[in-house]
């Protein structure tokens, strides 16, 4: 499974989205009937969730069980077609990401331990977000341990270095190598540009 780390929707793109009188048809649409989740966060972020769900939709095995769940604030994991309006929009930025956070931390806890029951004795979750910061990694590790791995490539970059290389493996359809979380190194020195390796 994909575990997505989600949009800021407290910035300057979600605020757009927000706004009853954008002149934009997708704010438009947005406001008249709601959008899925993945095309709210993909505005709202820009390139590194947009990076984010390319790179999950392309791998996930159709024909398999793989699933691709996004982080919320105060819903847990939520399918990345989950229809969205204004209205929740607004409630996801009233909750903060924060592992002390008990609205955050314990919707996500509990959707985690049922897809980690779920997974296939060989299966793992897959974090397409910082392992550098304790805000998803402890929860999502007490739930899938060893099970939990990242894109060892993702050590070093920042966002917008992420979304770029997710959106590369995917077009060019080659898998990034995964590491487990668990004893991985947090931080590391500054990855080489993408247009370098």
């Amino acid at each position: 499974m994909f575990l997505l780390s989600p949009a800021k929707v407290s910035g300057a793109r979600a605020g757009l989205l927000l706004n009853p009188h954008a002149p934009f048809a997708l704010a438009r649409q947005f406001h008249r009937e709601g959008l899925p989740l993945a095309d709210v966060f993909s505005f709202a972020s820009g390139l590194y969730f947009r990076g984010k769900i390319t790179y999950a939709r392309r791998f996930a095995d159709e024909n398999a069980s793989d699933v691709i769940r996004v982080i919320t604030t105060n819903a847990g994991l939520l399918d990345p077609l989950t229809h969205v309006t204004p209205e929740s929009l607004r409630a996801f930025g009233d909750s903060e990401i924060h592992e002390g956070n008990p609205l955050y931390a314990g919707p996500l806890r509990r959707d985690a331990q049922t897809s980690a029951r779920e997974l296939s004795a060989d299966g793992c979750a897959i974090l397409l977000g910082s392992i550098a910061t304790a805000k998803y990694r402890d929860v999502l590790l007490e739930c899938f341990g060893e099970r939990l791995l990242f894109p060892r490539d993702f050590i070093g970059r920042g966002d917008m270095s992420r979304g770029g290389l997710l959106l590369r493996a995917a077009r060019e359809g080659v898998e990034l190598p995964y590491s487990p979380v668990l004893g991985a190194i947090l931080k590391g020195k500054r990855a080489p540009r993408i247009s370098e390796m």
